[in-house]
């Protein structure tokens, strides 16, 4: 008997814990539709628990929002913690690190999504940007081509893969891409001055 009180004690106080949360979570919605984005994080500090994996994602994107970068590090960063396997978490946690330039942290997060998922097409793709910009024209390469396996008539994997192959002197290639790229998005500057490049 006194084993079922205590059960159903500890289930009223998780009801209320829950019913908490949802005001919050709710509150801080309406709150961030108004742009309002200060008093949302309070709304939802009011309850926070630094175990909650919901709290810390939200909180994460609220603080970005706020341009709180750093902030918003910590508390995605502590999502992802919490759920190793959260691309959400992952994607989450990109944002403010991107905002600080955190570059070489940001390709981390992105070769860890994809590590999880070797196809994710928005990891291969920045990936590829991130590696491209370097001028690391084969490794970026390598990048670009699973996105376009993936979705061949993609114009950003088109696009970039074009700008990649004529940097690693692949004119025919590259031309190729451009004009693959053209059908998607037609009249595009940056592959009308590539295809001028090509020789």
């Amino acid at each position: 008997m006194t084993g079922s009180i205590l059960l159903f004690a500890v289930l009223i106080v998780s009801a209320q814990s829950e019913s908490k949360w949802q005001a919050a979570f709710n509150e801080s919605y309406t709150q961030e539709a108004n742009k309002q984005y200060s008093a949302a994080i309070n709304s939802l500090k009011a309850v926070y628990d630094e175990k909650s994996y919901e709290l810390n994602l939200r909180l994460g994107w609220l603080t970005y929002l706020n341009k709180e970068y750093t902030t918003a590090q910590s508390y995605y960063q502590k999502a992802v913690n919490l759920r190793p396997y959260s691309l959400e978490a992952k994607f989450g946690l990109i944002q403010p690190l991107a905002a600080l330039q955190l570059t070489d942290k940001t390709l981390q997060v992105y070769e860890d999504i994809l590590k999880i998922d070797p196809q994710q097409t928005k990891a291969n793709y920045w990936v590829g940007v991130i590696w491209y910009n370097r001028k690391k024209y084969e490794t970026a390469a390598r990048y670009f081509e699973k996105l376009i396996n993936l979705y061949p008539f993609d114009y950003d994997g088109n696009h970039m893969l074009g700008w990649t192959y004529l940097n690693m002197g692949r004119s025919n290639d590259a031309k190729l891409l451009f004009g693959k790229a053209l059908l998607a998005k037609p009249g595009d500057a940056s592959c009308l001055e590539g295809l001028k490049q090509v020789r």
